[in-house]
């Protein structure tokens, strides 16, 4: 009977008389090494939480993006005014005749009280309103964060000092009070109190208010990772190869941001949501007739819908709760993926 015999001293075993020869390839991918990307990917695929999460989120978007599609299918436009269309559906108060807001198989979620818009498509064009304010107000707090963070943590002296004395003054304002204090003086800037104000108009005014006032969290944190960075012997060896302090920057620092830059993203956009939400709400956001969730909450928040009509307030307020608590919870699973040894 043949067998491998093992060499003396650790090495390879040594096969006699033809025998099985050993695999290779197997040993080869025992060794394989993994990247800190692969090894994010596969902790985050074992936390269920946050793939389920993940994918509500995910399914949010779906929606945002797919919402003329998803009215056309249904035959229905969210500025469409039932209560001069379809008089019969409603009462001489404008309240939907049929219990439970109208809820019916031509009417999903039922109808508004009032003009009587749709409640479905008002929600999914809602969604998508409110969903790509607050991402392109993400998108940009994180570039300016990124920019001036680690622009102050690397250059520091006069560079640090100023943008620091910067960030430290806006962080002073207080947020809320800020937002509703500027929106109209921001639309004002673009076109005269007389005249009506057209909707890019409000959605650019949101846009550059929560701009404003958002970046200065992540820049704060990025600072202090660059400074750290900016120590470490890789850096050091950076400088002394001759690389310019762009090159530095791009190729040395920011790959190691990566983390704190995704996990505050993931916090910042559902704060975004709702702050967007709370203007529209206060009346200096997003205004009827165009869908949005806060104008939604507001509508609802009217003596008319709270005594004839309680339902009106479930399908936005539940989508809202859902969605918020799916992103807190994906930005944790996101951070427990990239530090493992944060503890929930």
């Amino acid at each position: 009977m043949t067998s491998p015999t093992d060499i003396e001293g650790g090495g390879r075993p040594a096969v006699i008389d033809g025998g099985p020869q050993p695999d290779t390839k197997t040993e080869a991918a025992k060794l394989e090494g993994r990247s800190p990307g692969q090894l994010m990917w596969m902790r985050f695929k074992r936390d269920r939480t946050g793939v389920l999460s993940a994918y509500v989120v995910g399914f949010f978007f779906l929606i945002a993006v797919l919402a003329p599609l998803i009215s056309m299918l249904y035959g229905k436009s969210p500025y469409t005014v039932y209560a001069d269309e379809r008089p019969e559906l409603f009462d001489s108060a404008g309240v939907p005749v049929q219990p439970n807001g109208g809820i019916s198989s031509d009417f999903w979620f039922g109808l508004e009280p009032g003009n009587g818009y749709d409640v479905f498509t008002k929600l999914i064009y809602g969604i998508r309103t409110s969903l790509t304010i607050s991402v392109v107000v993400t998108l940009a707090t994180v570039l300016t964060g990124i920019l001036l963070g680690v622009a102050a943590g690397y250059l520091g002296g006069k560079t640090d000092y100023w943008i620091g004395r910067v960030i430290d003054f806006l962080l002073a304002f207080p947020a809320q009070l800020f937002f509703i204090a500027s929106m109209p003086v921001v639309v004002s800037l673009f076109v005269s109190p007389r005249d009506e104000t057209p909707i890019y108009v409000r959605v650019l005014a949101l846009i550059l208010v929560q701009w404003f006032l958002g970046w200065m969290g992540l820049a704060r944190i990025l600072r202090g990772t660059s400074l750290a960075l900016r120590e470490r012997e890789f850096i050091e060896a950076a400088r002394v190869s001759g690389a310019s302090p762009w090159r530095i920057i791009r190729k040395e620092i920011l790959p190691n941001v990566v983390t704190p830059i995704l996990v505050q993203a993931t916090y910042m956009l559902p704060g975004f949501v709702t702050a967007e939400a709370g203007l529209s709400y206060l009346g200096v956001g997003i205004v009827e007739p165009t869908p949005d969730w806060g104008q939604m909450f507001a509508k609802a928040s009217t003596e008319l819908v709270q005594v004839n009509d309680i339902t009106y307030m479930f399908f936005p307020g539940v989508s809202m709760i859902i969605f918020i608590v799916a992103f807190n919870l994906l930005g944790d699973s996101v951070r427990d993926a990239f530090d493992p040894k944060t503890a929930r």
